[in-house]
């Protein structure tokens, strides 16, 4: 149980019994140079230490360095944290920590009513409400009637607590982020130690650094328990988890630690061939950091460069990897078809942001399924998988490797900015439940031919450049059927067509039958994929809670899709696709299965909430939507 804690270096100035929450959802926004992200981190961070279940949603300003205190340059992190399991980052925050007008009027209309705004008063002047575009100060001009305000000059304390630092004041001002977190702590019964020890390590090379944010970190915990600014805490007792060793997780970190592992797993050596984009950076940041388990990392001059040199690696034997969002893609296309017609495995991975062409570069979007079914030339099917959550995302790459190797074909991964940026408590698997994922090279030369194929999943031999006996060319001209050599023939086309074809279609024995979650048949099922998982989830929680029989699907396979979907379909009376695209999964199953399909879509750069999902369902299960 987590209890309310007091700093052990400073005397509590009152005894205040903390109320008891199930879960809260709070936010922090600032400018860009705020140390926002930093800030909600490690908030975040202590109460995953403190057994919280947690769920994060990062949102970042496009420009890399927008105009100071304007709107366009507001950076927020929003968590949630609770005593039970949770899916999504919450709706609307319970606290707003607003460093600046911008920062509040750009978060206000999500907060919640009765909710409080912790206001920075310091960079409430004239300066900057001019740059927020403001006329009117918003905590005087009756903007946040409704709402709990606690006014706090954040600089001025900050600068207070640090008299007599040799740090100049502009490096005193980076640190009232500080003392932000400090006030959140106390508010929310956070302990200070993690943080500080955090803080320690990251400046251990600049103590001057380290000492002033402790002590503004503590100042900040003393404001509150001392000047009684607030006249209650809060405190959220650990969640009930499955027993075992966890940690805090964002989407990109654990899709790269997954191919770490399916590299491990399968005996190939990891090859990621990647230029940097937003938000798909990270995984090449990230699988820069285990070169120690024999990971090759390539930042390329390009993206096609990128994909070429990854097919080059698979030729040659290792787990061939690319990483780029929709934009990259794009530019992947030619050579991700010529992965696919040579028959090579390659993992392909799109963190999809919004679009189109470069679009909205850290908003999250789900617009790249088409991109994915269909963004190559020529009749070149892949298989496509589609992470759920954060923590999936390690799944998945294991999951994308074994049909990579075991059918010698690219696979696309999608995943989106709020998967990727999120984060939430992961429990580290055992490492006899991960999948043996060994490959056998082809090394005998009698009868060898390049594109023989195995009867049962119709792959192709993987041969190593150099083997003695088994040279063979391979190339983006089309191939005749068994030996490889190039053909025109019209007769040849078609049936190498095909059978590229049957050989994706066929993965479908390995993919496992769409499960329901609720009655197996009725009146509506709400399918998702993707990242809507979590809000679905939480959507149909409330409405099952308010007597509503509703059923849910979720789709991680969608090329080819499980072979039990159809009938799954067909056993609801009403099946609603929320996404956030125009309909684009919601156009595929109609197309594939000849069911109506209802679409709910959203293309904001921001996930569902889910009382969108919920007030949707309301209506189909009433009769009063057009389902057209």
């Amino acid at each position: 149980m987590t209890t309310a804690v007091t700093n052990p270096e400073e005397k509590s100035g009152r005894a205040v019994t903390p109320e008891k929450l199930s879960d809260v959802v709070i936010r922090f926004a600032g400018d860009s140079g705020d140390g926002m992200q930093l800030t909600g981190g490690q908030f975040t961070s202590t109460s995953a230490m403190v057994g919280n279940d947690l769920s994060t949603l990062p949102d970042y300003p496009a420009e890399i360095r927008a105009p100071q205190g304007t709107l366009a340059g507001v950076s927020a992190f929003q968590v949630r944290i609770a005593n039970h399991d949770i899916h999504t980052p919450g709706d609307e925050p319970d606290v707003l920590v607003a460093m600046n007008p911008a920062a509040l009027v750009k978060n206000l209309g999500d907060l919640k009513t009765n909710g409080v705004v912790i206001a920075n008063t310091d960079d409430f002047d004239a300066r900057n409400l001019k740059k927020a575009n403001l006329e009117t100060n918003p905590l005087e001009d009756g903007s946040v009637e409704g709402y709990r305000v606690y006014e706090v000059a954040l600089g001025t304390m900050t600068r207070r607590t640090l008299e007599g630092s040799p740090l100049d004041s502009k490096s005193q001002e980076r640190c009232k982020n500080m003392f932000a977190l400090g006030m959140a702590y106390w508010m929310f019964s956070r302990p200070l130690e993690p943080t500080i020890q955090w803080l320690k390590k990251k400046f251990g090379r600049k103590p001057d650094i380290a000492e002033a944010n402790v002590k503004v970190l503590k100042a900040g915990w003393n404001y509150c328990d001392i000047t009684q600014v607030f006249q209650v805490r809060y405190e959220v007792d650990k969640a009930q988890l499955e027993p075992g060793i966890y940690r805090n997780i964002s989407g990109n970190s654990a899709l790269a630690m997954g191919l770490v592992a399916a590299s491990r797993r399968s005996g190939l050596p990891l090859f990621l061939g990647a230029y940097p984009i937003t938000p798909a950076s990270d995984v090449l940041h990230n699988l820069s950091t285990y070169k120690n388990f024999g990971v090759t990392t390539f930042q390329a001059e390009d993206e096609i460069a990128a994909i070429c040199a990854a097919i080059g690696a698979a030729y040659g034997g290792a787990l061939g990897v690319t990483a780029s969002s929709g934009p990259g893609i794009a530019l992947k296309g030619e050579a991700l078809g010529l992965a696919m017609i040579v028959e090579l495995p390659l993992i392909v991975v799109n963190v999809q942001r919004g679009g189109p062409s470069t679009g909205l570069p850290t908003k999250t979007e789900q617009s790249d399924l088409f991109q994915a079914f269909y963004g190559r030339n020529g009749e070149s099917p892949i298989p496509i998988l589609a992470a759920a959550s954060p923590k999936d995302c390690f799944d998945i790459a294991l999951e994308a490797c074994k049909i990579a190797v075991k059918y010698m074909v690219p696979v696309m991964v999608l995943s989106d900015g709020y998967i990727a940026n999120g984060s939430e408590p992961w429990l580290l698997p055992k490492l006899e439940d991960l999948p043996d994922l060994r490959t056998d090279f082809r090394t005998d030369p009698e009868g060898f031919h390049p594109y023989q194929r195995d009867e049962k999943t119709l792959a192709r031999p993987w041969a190593i450049p150099g083997t003695p006996g088994l040279e063979h060319r391979i190339g983006g001209l089309e191939k005749e059927a068994v030996t490889g050599n190039v053909s025109y023939d019209p007769m040849n086309h078609q049936a190498m067509t095909d059978v590229r074809a049957a050989k994706v279609a066929r993965i479908v024995q390995d993919v496992p039958d769409l499960e329901v979650d609720g009655e197996a048949s009725g009146d509506l099922l709400v399918l998702g994929w993707g990242s809507t998982s979590g809000v679905i989830t939480g959507a149909l929680n409330v409405a099952r809670s308010e007597g509503l029989n509703v059923s849910r699907a979720h789709l991680r396979h969608l090329n080819p899709f499980p072979g039990n979907l159809g009938e799954v379909l067909a056993s609801f009376k009403q099946v609603l696709v929320p996404e956030m695209n125009c309909g684009q999964l919601a156009f595929i199953l109609q197309g594939k299965y000849l069911k109506e399909v209802v679409s709910l879509t959203k293309v904001e750069g921001k996930p569902f909430y889910r009382h969108e999902i919920v007030s949707r369902v309301k209506e189909l299960l009433k009769g009063d939507a057009d389902v057209h």
